[in-house]
């Protein structure tokens, strides 16, 4: 098998060997593994077991060093019966799954704890206790309960909320098992750990670490790494900015659950598997805690990094969580103290030299004492270490020898007993003076020396280990003891660099093997580095006291072998690296991006084998009949068009109109004016700024005069029409309002906005005041001095409001002194005073009795709050019908008319969508040639577009065109001839770079992005990038959620400037060609030139036209907590002091009184109380319109002194503050939230906060809680209506029938034959008909307190007619019945027509409540008065608050936004309040598909100029490398290989055009590298071999090819992977398999040699970048930038010596060297990202390999989801969500995009074979359909 497969196969082994050296060196030990494999799986407290048994029989052995061979065997045999025991137990309860912990592992624990040489004896304890039976019970169950919750772990980015003070939390241990391995040293460990915890540091991410105190035990029997724990930790503390937490004892205990709460975290990380099983359980406990106090965790398995984002597998904390563990919380907590009660007490070495653990402490204490008196001053950490672990192990080894003596003469020999002669003290002093040589190494040689160094390949003798995990054990002893010391000055700069395991071994095999061999290999170790080494000698010896063991040299004073003897010792690397030369590539578009690199880079000759040999698809076209080099024609030409088929088919045009008027019934729905612009041509001129600008003339025309004086008689005209309207209402509004406040304004309100004259407002709003003025005073006159309803007061101040602010021009002396009056009524004297100095003052005195005894400013802020004025422009703008444009509206109307691109950023409902189409009106005026093109992120919005440019837009255009076309990928019309074509960027793209579609784009021109900040998503935001630098026209962009939208503009700035440059270059080339070509090419353009702009705006607008305040619900008894929560409340003392208050926490009028009121009650001596008193303060004193501007800095001034208490040393008071603001929800089930969830409706109806979307995250759910609310309204309405309605119903219904029998039989006669007393019964029959009729429709109409629908909202015929739309849908019936009560569901799974009726009926207002899934994020216009977050999810983050809160208010309706978080947890509240959006940063840009569809561009566009360009800057502009000049290069060399890599494929020439399967490939871009890999199959004649007919000349295939078919492209096309502690629970799944199968052998070989390819082009890349690197910045390690440079060495002739000068490291991370890495690793994709320059930003995710096996960093293989096979089989997406772990709406949506894909494959692959009976073809073409069927019927 291909070498790639072999380190696939053996990751695994690198976490399951990672325990010990000496495991596998021993014989027996080999027997044991061998016994353990051999025995099957066993459970998790096997190992309980196993473990006491062993630990007995070790204490018992020491105690009698006499033990008989009878005696081991009854051991033996003892051991195994349990063994047996516990196999039938597991047989018992594990039938359905076992434990995660396998048993390797186990075979591991046994091997190191129970080896020959080396044991950790434990405490005595009973393994039969029944104390440890029961926790072998719960313990199963707790492996169930957190498989269930792994296999539902969502893999997702986990940095998607930003909160600068808030953080993650990180298991230290789980952090220490990621990266264990045997085979890295020590500082390489550390350097992995930290690169690791950079790529959170770097994006932006705040963590802390926690060790707890007794997970140290579980490290005692692997001394190695309970050194590295305790080394991590103290580097963590000391030489980084973490925060590093070991006061916790474990994950249950009160201090952790204390922190939990105060802090929670966003979640933590753990690790799902530990070394052993016992460690595995306890990780287990943890996760199971953290889960249940509704903290989520994260897997530390299958995390994956790239530029922008950190990927893993997120368990979401659930109601089952919290369940389980209050039921099992005493089993949890017995099973925690079990598994760290039995401790490790002393070391057995060679059999029966014992060490107690606690001596060892001791003396280590005591060895620190000596040390301080020698070294007073303090020293470097590692010389510390180094000389009192060396004097420990040599005074405690050399006493347990001298007391050994007096046993041996009754004992066996070693030898004997199978164990190893233990080491003299001389053979130890040898093995410490070489490891304090080893130190001085490390003190003096720069990493970049230590790179070098000889890889040898032998490993310690069985003798030495023994004794070096004596010396781990006692350095570790030394770190503890030193870290509890305080007063002595230690440098531990370098604590990771405390041993080098491959120094030690050169200095062994140096010292053994060469040295010895005379003076020709004795080198000189230098004067620096040997007084040191004699010094550090010296130290060990006087340490040691009562023992001598020599002096520093001679090193080796004895011959004993410290290395095994076998050959060859070291690694050979002197085999070359494979040539690096580039096959000749001649390309104009190449050398204009990367001539530069490409000069420098080396080139093979024309006769090298590699240019020689390249691919050829001729052989295979010949033997097929396929043309693999022949275009394939794009989704775009085989749409269809509309235009046309209007004068062709019949029904197709009936089909088209039918359509069309749905749209523009759709689009009304969406916009409040009903009337269409009438676009005509030439309405504009060219360059439109006349709207704005108007020419003046010095002389009118006679007819224009005329027509000013017909104006204004018409004006008079309609202002006395509206007088006597207002005449005829007034009396009977005004006592509207006197009888009903609210309903009365409602309708004046209503009345208002259908006049035009000022004047006659002015009078309506003068009559309003006066109306409730009298309201007011009648009110207080009932109340007397009982408490007023100020709410009254407040539509009183409202009218003054309007009148002064907006009727200012036309009010008299009369309205001003009423004005003032009413003023003084209201107790606001000094406001009547402000007022009234311009008429005088009044004389009435008897007010009191009116007053709102409040303050005028606390008044308004308060009680006003929402009502309170926006700063509006009052003068008209000529371009805008219909509203008055705010002046950033205007700003965006000016870019239009100038051809100017921009960017805008306003929030949610500001109405920046008005410019689009501004835009398209003036490009449809223009011309019937010029195009816009609207991007949409979705489908769902680009119908929403449709709907309103069929509304807004007719236009009368010649046949074959279109005012709007579409184009998204299961649906197109008119995409080439519309003048609008609304699409998805995807589809935009293919427009883009399709070498047949330049013509097409130059007619672009303008084009809108809606909802940019996708340019920083997770899928596809690298084509939104592509879009706005490929572009030429002007551009809009569109966002409501960019944080950093300057650094956005610039860069697109730049790209202009680029297009600038080239459009000049391009028409200058143009001009100087020849006369002929000008004549042949230059075609008169219909679009008109317009003046071109290479100008981008920045418009950003942040206010919000309506407030958003939020309310925190949860259930309390039988009823609910509703909770203002203030903004601030989600603040904290740290956030404010570290990091301010956020720019865009804003509060509301009302919000920012509650913070003066409790500023001023926390801190009662408060200096500037007075001064920002609402009363004085400087812009409300004596104001009487305080407007939102002037809140606006009220606001600013106290959140300022709000942060200026902290900096005065208020901490404490900001605290309190804090506290005082902050809701208390109560925690409630899941059971009770939802059981109680149509009451929460309901008590919203009750507080009139309908309309509402309630946002859940998981389909069911939502359609459960639709339904649930539904069948509390049915209820309802049975318990109104009396038990014998429903008889009565039957009744009338069956009276009715036959009446309606009856009269049929009347039908049968003329009427006019009939006698008159036959008529007269004819007649009573007719009147009991109608009777029966009104009868039901009394008992069957829905009471209007039973329903939430507004049946006043729409008419029946346009209730039917949208019923209609739905009434062959698989749930039509379903929504109808649920909207007639005023309720829908919303979700991706649902048929568009099912959304779109909900969608309208909401904006309609019939329906009132609609239960949603994130659907409704993206830019859905579906405005309402509230919305609810019912469900947390980890989709739930910052960007989708913002998206989804900002649907609450509905601008013109709505005066404020109401947001409640319903059972969310108050900190998950708290930091979507105050997170920030993420920034939008680019990405990595390059992919070999994108190069190849730029080659096919340049090379097979008409307009070679145009497409070069174009090319050009989609190589160019990177987001992700703009203004960094090293990330530019380095795409240049990956852009160069990669087409290196096509040409050797055999997708491009050595000119640069594309060739072969290019077509094919391209097309199925987005599957990269499948689409490789596809035609790589079919190359080699994969498919043709496996698609074989049933029989002979039939086209029918075998049900089993079917299924392999679908198996190769699942394992091609629907990867997702599900996390790797999954895989180890044999689970009973109902109909799936669940685990996708491997692919059939000969597919797999082919994915192999492929994957070979890339990885070795992929490595050649990486040489070539190396140089790029900064490798200043690659000697330091990235998180605590401890260096290892070492600038100051003198060299060393032995240090020379022991470098290799053959081995190639130039590539390679010089930390990653030390474990034995080379250029040759860099060969293998599983080494990449361990081993490639970090400076460099490139891992193996931009490396295009299909990866067949992959694996987590503890070597476990992650499985693929076959939920694409499991379908096929069973057709059931009921079973994906039961059994394969999808929600209904992905799994539907994984589905129809991998039949979708079928179906391009096959069309594909019939425009390239000219057999229509091709087997292959028809493979596809059935499997298609058959697939098609499948779905459908779901």
């Amino acid at each position: 098998m291909p070498e790639t497969r072999s380190v696939m196969d053996s990751a695994e082994a690198d976490f399951r060997n990672v325990t010990d050296d000496d495991a596998s060196k021993s014989d027996s030990n080999d027997d044991q593994d061998s016994e353990f494999m051999d025995s099957g799986k066993i459970g998790s407290m096997q190992q309980f077991k196993k473990e006491d048994v062993e630990s007995g029989s070790a204490s018992d052995s020491d105690d009698d060093n006499e033990t008989s061979d009878k005696e081991e065997t009854a051991f033996m045999q003892m051991v195994k019966e349990m063994e047996d025991r516990e196999k039938e137990a597991e047989d018992i309860d594990y039938s359905n799954f076992y434990s995660t912990s396998n048993s390797e592992e186990v075979a591991q624990q046994a091997s190191q704890t129970e080896g020959k040489d080396f044991r950790v004896l434990q405490d005595r304890c009973d393994s039969q206790s029944p104390e440890r039976i029961n926790h072998l019970g719960f313990l199963e169950r707790l492996n169930l309960h957190i498989w269930k919750s792994l296999s539902q772990a969502d893999y997702v980015s986990l940095l998607k909320d930003f909160v600068e003070s808030e953080f993650f939390v990180i298991d230290g241990d789980s952090l220490l098992l990621t990266w264990l391995c045997k085979e890295t040293e020590y500082l390489t460990f550390f350097y992995r750990v930290e690169c690791f915890l950079h790529d959170f540091t770097e994006k932006g991410a705040k963590y802390v670490i926690v060790f707890f105190k007794d997970a140290e035990q579980m490290y005692f029997a692997y001394p190695r790494f309970l050194f590295l724990r305790t080394a991590l930790i103290e580097h963590l503390k000391h030489n980084t900015n973490i925060s590093v937490h070991t006061e916790f004892s474990n994950c249950l205990s009160s201090e952790w659950e204390i922190f939990l709460k105060n802090s929670y975290p966003y979640f933590i990380i753990i690790s799902d598997i530990g070394l052993t099983s016992l460690q595995t359980d306890y990780l287990y406990i943890f996760i199971a805690h953290s889960l249940s106090k509704k903290i989520n965790v994260v897997l530390t398995s299958g995390q994956e990094y790239d530029t922008l984002r950190v990927y893993g597998y997120h368990l979401q904390s659930l109601w089952k969580h919290r369940l389980f563990f209050q039921k099992h919380k005493k089993e949890m907590q017995s099973a925690c103290e079990t598994m760290v009660r039995y401790t490790a007490t002393s070391l057995c070495l060679y059999g029966y030299l014992k060490l107690s653990l606690k001596s060892m402490q001791k003396e280590v204490c005591q060895t620190v004492l000596l040390l301080k008196q020698l070294w007073p001053e303090g020293s470097d950490i590692r010389r510390t270490v180094c000389v009192l672990a060396c004097a420990v192990v040599l005074k405690m080894y050399s006493n347990m020898l001298k007391n050994a003596d007096t046993f041996m003469g009754a004992a066996k020999e070693p030898s004997e007993r199978g164990e190893s002669k233990p080491l003299s003290p001389e053979e130890a002093a040898d093995l410490c003076r070489m490891q304090c040589l080893t130190v001085i190494f490390l003190l003096h040689v720069p990493l970049s020396q230590r790179a070098q160094i000889r890889i040898i390949k032998s490993r310690w003798t069985e003798r030495v280990l023994p004794l070096i995990k004596m010396h781990e054990f006692c350095a570790h002893f030394v770190l503890t003891h030193l870290s509890d010391t305080n007063d002595w000055k230690l440098d531990v700069t370098y604590l990771p660099d405390l041993n080098d395991d491959s120094v030690l071994r050169n200095l062994a095999h140096y010292y053994e093997m060469e040295y010895c061999e005379g003076l020709k290999f004795q080198k000189e170790l230098g004067k620096e580095m040997e007084s040191e080494y004699q010094l550090l000698w010296d130290t060990v010896t006087k340490l040691a006291v009562k023992y001598d063991f020599g002096g520093a040299f001679p090193v080796r004073n004895t011959s004993q072998l410290f290395l095994e003897q076998k050959r060859p010792f070291f690694r050979d690397c002197e085999e070359e690296i494979p040539n690096t030369g580039l096959i000749p590539l001649k390309s104009d578009l190449v050398e204009a991006y990367a001539g530069d690199v490409l000069k420098d880079l080396p080139v093979l000759e024309s006769n090298d084998p590699a240019v020689t040999s390249l691919i050829k698809y001729k052989e295979f076209d010949e033997l097929r009949h396929w043309h693999s080099g022949r275009p394939l024609t794009e989704e775009y030409e085989r749409a269809r068009c509309s235009a046309d088929a209007k004068s062709k088919d019949p029904y197709e045009r009936r089909k088209i109109q039918k359509l069309q008027t749905f749209y523009r019934f759709y689009g009304s729905t969406l916009e409040d004016s009903p009337s269409k612009t009438i676009v005509s041509q030439g309405a504009v001129p060219v360059n439109a700024n006349t709207a704005v600008k108007k020419t003046k003339k010095l002389h009118k025309s006679k007819a224009e005069i005329i027509a000013e004086e017909n104006k204004k008689r018409l004006k008079i005209k309609e202002e006395k029409k509206e007088q006597e309207q207002w005449k005829a209402l007034s009396m009977s509004t005004e006592r509207e309002i006197k009888q009903n406040l609210t309903a009365g304004i409602n309708k004046l309100e209503k009345f208002l906005k259908t006049l035009q004259s000022k004047s006659v407002k002015l009078s309506t709003e003068i009559a309003g005041l006066s109306a409730c003025l009298e309201v007011w005073k009648e009110h207080c006159r009932k109340q007397g001095n009982n408490h007023k309803d100020l709410s009254i007061a407040v539509q009183v101040m409202r009218r003054i409001h309007i009148l002064l602010e907006k009727y200012q021009d036309l009010l008299e002396e009369s309205h001003l002194k009423k004005l003032t009056r009413c003023l003084r009524l209201l107790g606001f004297e000094n406001l009547s005073c402000s007022l009234s100095g311009q008429v005088g003052k009044s004389d009435d005195r008897n007010i009191s009795n009116y007053a709102t005894e409040v303050g005028p400013a606390r008044f308004q802020l308060q009680y006003m709050d929402y009502y309170l004025l926006r700063e509006e422009r009052n003068d008209p703008d000529p371009r805008v019908q219909h509203f008055i444009p705010d002046t950033w509206q205007r700003e965006l109307l000016d870019a239009v008319d100038n051809n100017e691109s921009a960017v805008i950023v306003a929030p949610t409902s500001s109405g920046k969508t008005y410019a689009s189409y501004y835009c398209m009106e003036k490009v449809l005026k223009m011309s019937n040639e010029g195009v816009v093109v609207y991007v949409a992120p979705t489908k769902a919005l680009v119908n929403q577009v449709v709907g309103i440019i069929y509304h807004r837009f007719t236009k009368k255009l010649p046949d074959g065109l279109a005012v709007c076309g579409v184009f998204t990928r299961d649906y197109r019309h008119d995409v080439m001839n519309s003048q609008i074509l609304v699409t998805v960027p995807q589809c935009l793209e293919i427009l883009m770079l399709s070498p047949r579609c330049q013509k097409w784009t130059k007619r672009i021109q303008y084009v809108i992005f809606d909802e940019v900040h996708c340019l920083g998503g997770e899928i596809g935001a690298e084509v939104w990038e592509h879009l706005l630098v490929t572009i030429r026209c002007p551009f809009l962009a569109l966002s409501a959620t960019i944080s950093n939208p300057e650094h956005l503009t610039e860069w697109l700035q730049s790209v202009k400037r680029y297009w600038q440059h080239a459009e000049n270059t391009i028409e200058e080339s143009s001009k100087n060609s020849t006369e002929n070509f000008t004549r042949k090419h230059k075609v008169k353009s219909k679009v008109q030139e317009q003046k071109k702009s290479y100008r981008v705006r920045l418009v950003l607008y942040e206010e919000r036209y309506n407030d958003l305040e939020k309310y925190v619900c949860s259930i309390k008894g039988t009823d609910f907590v509703i909770e203002h929560c203030h903004p601030c409340a989600a603040l904290t003392v740290n956030h404010i002091e570290s990091y301010g208050i956020p720019s865009d926490l804003s509060l509301s009028p009302r919000e920012s009184i509650q913070l003066y009121d409790t500023m001023v009650k926390v801190w009662q001596e408060w200096p500037r109380a007075q001064e920002l008193d609402p009363e004085e303060f400087v812009l409300f004193k004596n104001k009487v319109v305080i407007k939102k501007v002037d809140v606006r800095k009220y606001e600013k001034e106290l959140k300022k002194e709000l942060t200026r208490w902290i900096a005065v040393g208020q901490r404490q008071k900001v605290q309190e503050l804090l506290e005082h603001l902050k809701p208390q929800p109560v925690d409630c089930s899941k059971e009770e939230k939802w059981t109680k969830f149509a009451c929460f409706v309901d008590k919203l109806r009750e507080m009139d906060k309908l309309p509402a979307i309630f946002f859940i995250f998981g389909i069911n759910s939502v359609e459960r809680a639709a339904w649930n609310v539904h069948s509390n309204l049915l209820k309802k309405q049975k318990n109104e209506q009396g038990p014998n309605t429903e008889r009565e119903k039957e009744n009338v219904r069956n009276k009715l029938r036959k009446v309606n029998k009856g009269l049929k039989k009347l039908h049968r006669f003329d009427i006019k034959k009939l006698s008159p007393s036959e008529v007269e019964s004819v007649m009573l029959v007719l009147a009991e008909k109608k009777r029966l009729q009104k009868r039901l429709q009394e008992l069957t109409v829905i009471p209007s307190a039973c329903t939430y629908a507004n049946f006043k909202a729409v008419d029946e015929d346009t209730l039917r007619k949208i019923f209609d739309r739905v009434k062959f849908s698989r749930r039509g019936y379903e929504q109808t019945v649920l909207a007639l009560r005023g309720i829908g569901y919303h979700h991706g799974s649902m048929a568009f027509r099912e959304r779109q009726v909900v969608e309208m009926l909401f904006r309609l207002g019939y329906i009132k409540v609609v239960t949603a899934t994130g659907t409704l994020a993206l830019g859905i216009n579906m405005p309402c008065k509230s919305v609810v977050f019912a469900e947390d999810s980890v989709f739930l983050d910052a960007l989708n608050y913002r998206q989804m809160s900002g649907r609450a208010g509905r601008r013109g309706q709505d005066m404020v936004g109401n947001v409640f978080f319903y059972d969310i947890p108050l900190p998950k509240v708290e930091r979507l309040i105050k997170s920030n959006v993420p920034q939008l940063r680019g990405q990595f840009p390059l992919t070999i598909s994108l190069i190849l569809r730029l080659m096919l561009l340049a090379a097979k566009a008409d307009d070679k100029a145009d497409a070069r360009a174009k090319a050009l800057s989609v190589l160019k502009h990177s987001l992700m490398s703009f203004q960094q000049e090293r990330l530019t290069e380095l795409l240049k060399i990956y852009f160069i290989f990669s087409l290196q890599f096509l040409i050797k494929e055999g997708y491009v020439d050595q000119e640069g055009n594309p060739i072969g399967f290019a077509g094919l490939v391209t097309h199925l871009h987005c599957y990269e590298p499948s689409n490789f890999v596809l035609v790589g199959f079919l190359v080699k004649g994969l498919f043709h071999k496996l698609c074989q007919p049933i029989k002979e000349g039939s086209t029918d295939f075998s049900e089993d090819v079917m299924e392999k078919l679908v198996l190769i492209l699942a394992n091609l096309f629907g990867r997702r992977y599900l996390p790797a502690g999954t895989a180890k629970f044999k689970n009973k799944f109902c109909q799936s398999k669940v685990f996708l199968e491997d692919l059939p052998e000969d597919f797999a070989d082919a994915v192999y040699e492929y994957n070979s390819k890339v990885e070795k082009n992929f490595a050649h890349f990486l040489l070539t970048t190396a140089k790029l690197a900064d490798m200043e910045q690659e000697y330091r390690l990235p998180l605590s930038k401890t260096d290892f440079t070492f600038k100051d060495w003198h060299g060393s002739e032995l240090a020379s010596y022991l470098m290799d000068s053959n081995k190639n490291v130039s590539a390679i991370s010089p930390f990653a060297c030390l474990s034995g890495m080379t250029d040759h690793d860099l060969f293998q994709a599983a080494n990449i990202n361990q081993a490639v320059l970090r400076s460099l930003r490139i891992n193996v995710t931009n490396c295009p390999l299909l990866y067949l096996e992959k694996y987590d960093n503890q070597g476990r293989k992650r499985p693929l989801n076959a939920y694409a096979l499991d379908f096929y089989k069973h057709g059931s997406l009921i079973a994906l969500t039961t059994d394969n772990w999808l929600n209904e709406g992905d799994a539907y949506y994984l589905l129809k995009d991998f039949s979708l894909l079928i179906k391009t494959i096959g069309t594909s692959l019939s425009e390239l074979c000219d057999n229509p009976n091709d087997n292959v073809l028809l493979a596809f073409q059935k499997l298609a359909e058959n697939y098609k069927k499948k779905l459908a019927a779901v």
